[in-house]
């Protein structure tokens, strides 16, 4: 399958879609994997985080949108969590097909106003945008387990800005590292009914295996992961080094994280289909 549009991605009512963060290729290849395993679309997210990290966002960028276009179902490439308008506007010439701007550390108004240009600027090209309602960061941030998104609010920030998905609070945090997050999944049913576009639930990683399909089948669309294949992935590179000290080689190491991340991609795509 070529690469396709998140619209396309996003597919059937009442289906989750998985959506994952690359750090390094070797994610992408993974994730891809676990996906063709599962038999379903799957969403490659390069965070603005992951961009830092390598500098810039072409050449990991360009990666993905590679491993991407060779899959075997369909795949959409996002950008996550941009703070930067000039950011998105790269992302959008490199060809990612979906992107979140992330305005939310600003006042209310000012967050509107940002997130409605961005999203015209976006639509003129076909790309589909993300969005997020209130403070954002780590555990402290909008998804600490206490806050929560009001779904009047949520529908007007719809209304006002255009755009075509929305990140909201409902119990969870960003980088948990254990599962036993306890959503509001009646927030989530009233939030589905409030809002016209699909709903993203972010730090997912904290959220139990039974809570996942729970919170799809009252509403959310999108599920992001990070942290959880990160845990998987640096424990499969700590055995493999545990078991040969003598080991060198990183595709020997980094292989076998990569096999793992396939795995636990395609467990947890399971899991988010809820179908």
């Amino acid at each position: 399958m070529p690469l396709v549009p998140m619209s396309e991605a996003v597919g059937a009512p009442g289906r989750g879609l998985g959506a994952f963060n690359v750090i390094q290729l070797e994610h992408a290849e993974a994730i891809v994997a676990g996906a063709e395993h599962a038999g379903t679309p799957v969403v490659l997210q390069v965070s603005e985080n992951c961009v830092a990290y390598h500098g810039a966002l072409a050449p990991i960028g360009q990666a993905v949108l590679a491993v991407a276009r060779a899959a075997a179902v369909p795949v959409a490439v996002h950008l996550d969590h941009a703070t930067s308008a000039g950011l998105v506007g790269e992302a959008v010439d490199l060809g990612f097909g979906s992107v979140m701007f992330d305005a939310s550390r600003l006042a209310h108004d000012a967050n509107v106003a940002a997130t409605a240009e961005v999203a015209a600027r976006c639509h003129a090209g076909g790309v589909w945008v993300e969005a997020e309602l209130g403070e954002i960061g780590g555990k402290d941030g909008v998804h600490a387990p206490h806050a929560r998104t009001d779904p009047g609010e949520a529908a007007g920030f719809v209304a006002a800005t255009g755009v075509d998905a929305l990140a909201v609070a409902v119990g969870t945090s960003h980088a948990m590292l254990t599962r036993d997050t306890v959503l509001d999944l009646p927030l989530i049913a009233r939030l589905h009914d409030a809002v016209p576009v699909p709903l993203v639930l972010h730090g997912s990683s904290g959220v139990p295996d039974e809570a996942l399909t729970a919170a799809v089948r009252h509403g959310m669309k999108k599920i992001n992961i990070a942290t959880q294949l990160n845990k998987v992935y640096t424990g499969a590179v700590r055995e493999r080094l545990a078991a040969d000290p003598a080991l060198v080689d990183p595709r020997r190491y980094v292989g076998a994280a990569r096999d793992a991340v396939a795995a636990e991609v395609a467990r947890l795509l399971k899991i988010i289909r809820a179908d």
